[in-house]
């Protein structure tokens, strides 16, 4: 790694718990301090997939939903964010997705969903997929290219519609596009759209002093401004897309016109913006996996903008680039925005007021000295991005513009600047107070006095709430979620109290799912249940289905155990004997005398007080569905090796202009060749018994040379084991995909493979092309 000295500006050179499963063993618990970050992973994975299946709280689903985990986000303390992404009968349903909070001992610290809707329509659409690309393409000035097109399901609050999805590359009237149109996929109407591409209008000065250090790569006798350590960041020539270049290290020469030197100034902001998430935040890199995004300097706009792959960095009035902290640091906040669970489409205000909170961030993280990106909470103080000073205050939004300081009903009808003058406003009263030492006096909506708990702890709180946010935020969920995170940080309230107190100063009400905070010192045991209803918090009740078939004659048998408990807990379950330590057992067995039945289990902690937590299980009897979920795997066809399915010769394959997937980049093609030959694609595959639902689902898309409309020549035969479940034909061609879907409640309890053959005669090519299958178990 190369740290060079390169000129810019005017220069020229927690919580203890327990953990209740259903198991054939006690389980070994384990101080959270013992476990490395594999296995607190492991756990905190296991406790969110269990209440995702279960439909634990937030996460409740209908019949024919289920979730997929998306991805898995380290934060502090041990905790860990995972997100899923919902379909319904095998379509993704947009505005469905949902996070989990568990932390590293394997316990359920909190969900969030999107919608509490439940999803009973139609998926066959009366809208063509080109039909809907046209209306799409109407939305833009001019286009590009269409990226991609797929059919889904729409929820925008506790509406659900079947509509098409197409993702566009264009222009507006005014600047880049990255659009997502959805349209009514039964009436042809615009239902929503949302633009990647996000115009933050921040500006600010140059760093400094000179002459400025920071990192660049060398290979030979060649120098560029691309980042060694922290993949994939680097400066670009916005026309060129080409890395800047040299035969020395040094880089600029203080003329607020060059490019070159707009980049010192943007690579160096960048840098100091991923030092900041990985020391204050413990997030790595702008993705959360360790890699980030390029900038580019030079775009011929006075602003600057994120559009989901890359920032550009443009000029003020004056003809200077502006890829200063505070710029840098709010383009590169909307990336980090639309890389955690939910994205990037909120309530409006909410995108623009998360890049000012990193921008914030990272100057004072980076804490330069007057006169140069000093620490502050005005967004373009210092270099005049249309001569009419700072274009946001986030100590007094109303001192600039006139943007509100409090939350209405008028917000989220509101410009996405002016609006973000709420959310900007709570975090400095919750970072800094009303009154804060060396700071601007604050206003408050509610006339109280406010002490700020310092930014560093309120972007982890910010930060944290970011981590369980969804698709469609509001403020009204950022309060809940803030308050969610503060509790876990903090058991002593305090945190907690500052939030909410901060909260209800900018007007944003108290929600029904709030948390709330004794601030007695105390153990949170909260149970995880499997199988069951997830977590259950103190005095709530569970109800798990268990197997109470016999065989041979012998009742079977159910241990209850609580698992993962602290020193000093003692466990105890009634009816039955008492039993102390951090993991405890009672085995019940399925009689008529005994089990099914209601069992309470009283868990209490010592610490400087004393909490008791009592929790009623009600044990019913009839087969359990223990193996709900999705049960197909690589459904799509994504990973390359194609297993676990066995395939012949190149019937998996990359997605082509002839032959598209029906989503990713990877479908199953069967037939195809045009003489005579025999194609199959199969996978075996357990399926549990006792669920009420079992639904196999895939995407048929069928083309053919053949002009008969009478004679079958071309055939594709479904089965399950040896049973044949349908025959499609070179007679059932048609335009696009559409969704076959059958019940396989009958092989409950079995090992079954499930087969496609395709069949060809000597002439004339018939494709059938399989994609996004599921075996939905519920």
């Amino acid at each position: 790694m190369k740290r060079r000295t390169m000129t810019a500006g005017l220069s020229l050179a927690v919580f203890a718990g327990v953990a209740l499963t259903l198991a054939a063993a006690p389980a070994t618990a384990t101080n959270t301090t013992d476990h490395n970050l594999g296995d607190a992973r492991s756990l905190a994975v296991s406790a969110a997939d269990r209440a995702a299946a279960s439909g634990l709280d937030a996460l409740a689903k209908g019949p024919f939903e289920a979730y997929a985990q998306r991805s898995v986000t380290p934060w502090v303390n041990g905790l860990f964010a995972i997100d899923y992404d919902r379909t319904y009968r095998g379509l993704p349903v947009v505005g469905g997705d949902a996070v989990v909070l568990a932390d590293a001992q394997g316990r359920v610290k909190g969900t969030t969903s999107a919608t509490s809707a439940r999803i009973d329509l139609s998926v066959t659409p009366s809208v063509t997929a080109a039909a809907a690309e046209a209306t799409s393409r109407g939305q833009l000035a001019s286009v590009d290219r269409v990226d991609s097109s797929r059919l889904v399901v729409l929820v925008r609050g506790d509406s659900t519609r079947l509509a098409w999805e197409t993702t566009m590359t264009g222009l507006t009237e005014t600047s880049p596009s990255h659009l997502h149109v959805w349209v009514d996929a039964q009436t042809g109407k615009v239902l929503s759209k949302h633009d990647d591409v996000v115009s933050g209008s921040g500006t600010a000065k140059w760093s400094g002093p000179n002459p400025l250090a920071f990192d660049t790569t060398q290979s030979g006798g060649t120098y560029t401004m691309k980042d060694p350590t922290r993949t994939g960041v680097e400066c670009q020539d916005y026309s060129t897309n080409t890395v800047f270049s040299g035969p020395d290290d040094n880089w600029g020469n203080g003329d607020g016109t060059s490019r070159e030197t707009g980049c010192v100034d943007a690579l160096y902001a960048a840098q100091k913006e991923w030092d900041m998430l990985s020391s204050w935040l413990g997030r790595s890199g702008f993705k959360g996996n360790g890699t980030g995004f390029p900038v580019k300097v030079g775009l011929n706009a006075v602003n600057a903008t994120w559009n989901g792959s890359f920032v550009s960095i443009g000029k003020n009035n004056a003809g200077s680039w502006i890829g200063s902290m505070d710029v840098v640091g709010h383009e590169y906040g909307h990336a980090i925005d639309s890389n955690t669970p939910g994205g990037a489409n909120h309530e409006s205000g909410l995108g623009e007021a998360t890049g000012d909170i990193f921008g914030a961030l990272t100057e004072a993280y980076a804490n330069q000295a007057a006169p140069y990106d000093d620490p502050d909470f005005l967004v373009g103080e210092k270099i005049n991005l249309s001569g009419n000073g700072p274009i946001r205050n986030m100590a007094n939004p109303s001192l600039v513009n006139n943007h509100p300081n409090c939350y209405s009903s008028a917000i989220p009808n509101t410009e996405v600047h002016a609006a973000a003058g709420p959310l900007n406003h709570w975090f400095y009263l919750m970072s800094q107070g009303t009154n804060p030492a060396g700071g601007p006096v604050s206003p408050t909506c509610n006339n109280t006095t406010l002490t700020g708990m310092g930014i560093q702890n309120a972007g982890k709180i910010f930060y944290g709430a970011m981590l369980t946010k969804v698709s469609g935020q509001t403020h009204a969920k950022y309060r809940t979620g803030t308050l969610t995170a503060a509790k876990n940080l903090d058991s002593t309230c305090g945190l907690f109290n500052k939030t909410k107190a901060a909260w209800d100063a900018v007007s944003v009400p108290a929600q029904t799912a709030d948390p709330t905070c004794s601030g007695t010192p105390s153990n949170d045991f909260s149970l995880a249940l499997n199988p069951a209803s997830g977590a259950v918090n103190p005095g709530a009740s569970a109800t798990s289905t268990v197997n109470t078939s016999t065989t041979s004659g012998n009742a079977q048998t159910v241990n209850l155990t609580a698992s993962g408990a602290p020193a000093g807990v003692t466990v105890s379950f009634s009816p039955s004997s008492v039993t102390s330590g951090a993991s405890s057992t009672m085995t019940v067995a399925t009689t008529s005398s005994a089990a099914p039945g209601t069992y309470t289990i009283t868990v209490t902690g010592t610490g400087t007080a004393t909490h008791t937590a009592t929790y009623s299980l009600t044990v019913n009897g009839g087969p359990g569905c223990t193996g709900a979920g999705q049960k197909l795997g690589n459904p799509g066809f994504e990973d390359a090796t194609a297993t676990p399915w066995t395939a012949s010769t190149g019937v998996v394959r990359a997605s082509t202009t002839a032959q598209p997937a029906h989503g990713g980049t990877k479908l199953a093609l069967l037939g195809g060749k045009g003489t005579t030959n025999t194609t199959t694609l199969s996978q075996q595959v357990a399926v549990p018994a006792g669920c009420a639902s079992y639904s196999l689902s895939f995407w048929l898309h069928i083309d053919t040379k053949e002009t008969t409309t009478s004679v079958q020549y071309d055939k594709l035969t479904v089965k399950v084991g040896s049973a044949t479940l349908a025959t499609y034909s070179n007679l059932n061609k048609a335009a696009g995909y559409a969704q076959k879907t059958f019940d396989l409640a009958a092989y409950a309890g079995q090992t079954v493979t499930i087969t496609f053959t395709g069949t060809e005669d000597a002439s004339l090519v018939t494709n059938f092309v399989v994609d996004d299958a599921a075996l939905t178990v519920s």
